[in-house]
């Protein structure tokens, strides 16, 4: 709770101060402006837009997995550093770059940031631009769909070749449960023995989960003894001195198994209503009941609560063979919606749905953010953890400069640029407002970070690790993790094992994973890497203290909120890839216009059309072939590059127009990400090269080359304001007749 004030307190100090001298010195914002979005209004992609409206969904479109998911990795480096990380970046980094590249981008007409790269600098500095960023933008939204196919899909997770399971006393061997022409599944009861390894230690798995493995392959032979085989296998017959074989209660597990993770049925079901519900407040606000916002807005919120509680009874029902979805269906879906969004009109889907989303991330970050004072959880967490400073089972490489790459989007964000400069600016009524939307959208993001970090902290170290170690890599990790719970663990007293003296057995503190996955309604959490599913138990735990202080308990409390949780996670990105998803469409649209000048028009069908196909397939595929320890690596080094090219170019806008002397506002940031970014980018493409696969190759080159565009920029920009600066050139861009003298 503390630490929430404090949190709190900063952000409201900066917004007070801060971007009040960022709106009335930096960027001079007059409302005797007219907006593009007034002065080009077509109906389509320029709409003035009211205030508030437009506030959620700009938050909505930059608030994605980032704030969520960079967090909750972060933890294995301690709570501390990302604290600190996202409070100082939100408020003197992030929050500057969107308001500023939003302001930019207004005054030329809501172009993007390649176009303003073409103004400032000129056109080579315009391809440059335009080739970096439509690869940065693909990649970022691989790395935002990932997350949500981790949240919403069905998964499989690799098991180590050799694995022993052993049943537990009285249980019947499992029968498999075939699949005609493709694998046999076996459902294993709780209270299974593992060894993952002839060398690594029994666990005990309190939780049933289901195995997959090769058609035809038995799990349990009966006569057949493996070597690892426990003795008491073997019952001896003391009367005739013979040895009677019992029949085989442990089976070894042959290469290609994997544990299967059905998707999440309830969030699926309740994303897809809000689409429909979305299309119908975008007819209210502008056909039914033109300028009717806050009906709409009452009628829209009504809906999204009833399908969020409707949710909870699809699992179960004849329903959920339609929204229990696999890996690859899901990926399938999300290209689809991503493409379809991308070409409607934006009022009609994209802005409505995106309003709608953001009550529910507003309003879930608010309850979060009062939950967490109620509740005073304890950060199991510590706050550095030294076992971990050089990197292991959540992110790879050092606390510097990896840190400041998992932590992305809550400080600083590349990809907030493409949003200030794509369809918000387009939409932007007046410039006073230019303020609210760019500065104060960005400090909530940051708010979402900190909340995400807190409640991942709140989790024993035992429980995070659980769910975050993939299951073939607990031998790799397993020394390191002992020494972690050595040092940071929960110390209970040996009486505490009596049940006789239990006590609050059911605090934060106290929670294992069995536990946690009983109360959720026997999910299989272990091995759940990615964050998403970390967060989602972290986020159901706050809650349930929170609401067990006001008297409202019940078994049934953490199900619901896990649930919940997961449909949030998944809302709270979906929005970022349709509106990310739309913004690369115009962008592959006005480079694709330089060759054939009917695709520069955004309101060209078959342009729009192909260039949203191109988008979605690049970005489906990355995250077919990916994982979450290739995509979010990369991604975050995408993403902050992309942060300094936007940065540079607004430094070079502001020198351009007279005001340089305010140009330390974006050039500190800068510095300080591309510090951190290109270093971690130097490690990484060696960790990827190094693996010698076409992927890796494919990661390490996507990877150098958007180091060499971005560097190829900023030498540029650095250039133009030495040309000011010296007096060699005139602030509006135009060559000083009298050279240099």
């Amino acid at each position: 709770m503390p630490v929430m004030v404090v949190v709190l307190c900063c952000l409201a100090i900066a917004y007070r101060y801060y971007s009040a001298f960022l709106a009335a010195k930096v960027a001079a914002l007059d409302d005797n402006r007219i907006t593009p979005a007034s002065r080009l209004n077509d109906g389509q992609n320029y709409h003035p837009t009211n205030k508030w409206v437009l506030f959620g969904h700009h938050f909505a479109a930059i608030s994605g997995a980032g704030p969520l998911i960079g967090p909750v990795l972060a933890i294995q480096y301690g709570f501390a550093p990302g604290l600190v990380w996202l409070v100082i970046g939100v408020c003197l980094a992030g929050a500057v770059q969107d308001m500023l590249v939003l302001t930019a981008s207004v005054r030329r007409d809501g172009k993007s940031i390649a176009e303003i790269a073409r103004h400032e600098l000129g056109y080579p500095a315009a391809i440059i631009a335009s080739v970096a960023i439509l690869f940065i933008v693909i990649i970022a939204l691989a790395g935002l769909g990932f997350v949500v196919v981790k949240a919403l899909g069905g998964e499989e997770v690799k098991l180590p070749p050799g694995m022993t399971v052993t049943l537990p006393d009285g249980a019947e061997r499992p029968l498999p449960q075939p699949k005609p022409g493709e694998r046999d599944f076996y459902t294993l009861p709780p209270g299974c023995t593992v060894r993952y390894s002839d060398k690594s230690a029994a666990s005990n798995r309190p939780e049933a989960f289901t195995v997959s493995v090769p058609a035809g392959t038995p799990l349990f032979a009966q006569g057949d003894i493996p070597k690892a085989l426990d003795e008491a296998e073997r019952l001896a017959d003391r009367g005739g001195g013979t040895t009677v074989i019992a029949p085989v209660r442990t089976a070894t597990l042959p290469a290609g198994c994997t544990q299967v993770v059905p998707g999440s049925s309830w969030g699926t079901f309740t994303i897809a209503c809000t689409i429909p519900i979305a299309l119908l407040v975008g007819l209210w606000m502008y056909r039914i009941r033109p300028g009717q916002v806050v009906e709409a807005s009452l009628i829209g919120g009504f809906l999204t609560l009833a399908a969020v509680v409707a949710g909870n009874w699809v699992p179960g029902s004849p329903l959920e063979r339609y929204f229990s979805l696999t890996r690859d269906q899901t990926i399938v879906t999300l290209g689809v919606y991503g493409f379809i969004a991308a070409v409607l009109p934006v009022w009609l889907l994209l802005g409505p749905r995106d309003y709608l989303s953001s009550f529910l991330k507003i309003g879930t970050v608010a309850l979060l953010v009062v939950s967490v004072c109620v509740a005073n959880p304890a950060l199991q967490a510590p706050p550095v953890n030294e076992v971990f400073l050089n990197g292991g089972p959540t992110f790879p490489g050092q606390i510097f400069p990896f840190v400041f790459i998992c932590i992305m989007c809550g400080s600083i964000s590349g990809f907030h640029s493409l949003v200030s400069s794509g369809t918000t600016p387009k939409m932007i009524e007046k410039e006073s407002h230019i303020r609210t939307i760019g500065y104060g959208a960005m400090l909530i993001e940051g708010l979402v970070g900190v909340v995400a970090l807190i409640a991942a902290a709140a989790l024993p170290s035992e429980l995070y690790y659980a769910i975050n170690v993939p299951i073939d890599q607990e031998r790799r990790y397993q020394k390191q993790l002992d020494e972690v719970y050595d040092r940071y663990g929960v110390k209970l007293p040996p009486e505490a094992n009596d049940p006789a003296h239990a006590a609050n057995v059911d605090a934060p503190a106290h929670l294992d994973l069995g536990k946690v996955e009983e109360k959720v309604g026997g999910e299989s959490l272990r091995g759940r890497t990615g964050g998403a599913v970390t967060l989602a138990v972290g986020m159901s735990v706050v809650f349930e203290q929170a609401f067990r202080w006001l008297g409202v308990t019940g078994e049934w409390l953490l199900k619901y909120w896990y649930h919940f949780a997961i449909m949030f996670e998944a809302l709270f990105i979906l929005t970022t890839i349709d509106a990310g998803t739309r913004i690369a469409r115009f962008l592959f649209q006005e480079t694709a216009g330089r060759v054939y000048t009917p695709f520069g028009r955004p309101d060209w069908l078959p342009g729009a059309a192909l260039a949203s196909a191109v988008v979605t397939g690049g970005w489906c595929w990355l995250v077919h072939t990916g994982s979450i320890m290739t995509i979010w690596p990369m991604f975050g080094i995408a993403n902050q590059l992309l942060a300094v090219m936007a940065l540079a170019l607004v430094t070079t806008w502001l020198v351009n127009h007279g005001r340089g002397r305010y140009a330390w506002v974006t050039i500190a940031p800068m510095l300080f990400v591309c510090s951190t970014t290109l270093t971690a980018g130097v490690k990484v493409v060696l960790i990827e090269s190094g693996k010698d696969t076409t992927v890796g190759y494919l990661n390490a080159g996507l990877t150098v080359f958007v180091i060499t565009c971005v560097a190829t920029l900023l030498f540029w920009s650095a250039a133009r304001w030495l040309t000011v600066w010296l007096g060699w050139g005139k602030p509006d861009g135009t060559p000083n007749p009298h050279g240099a003298a």
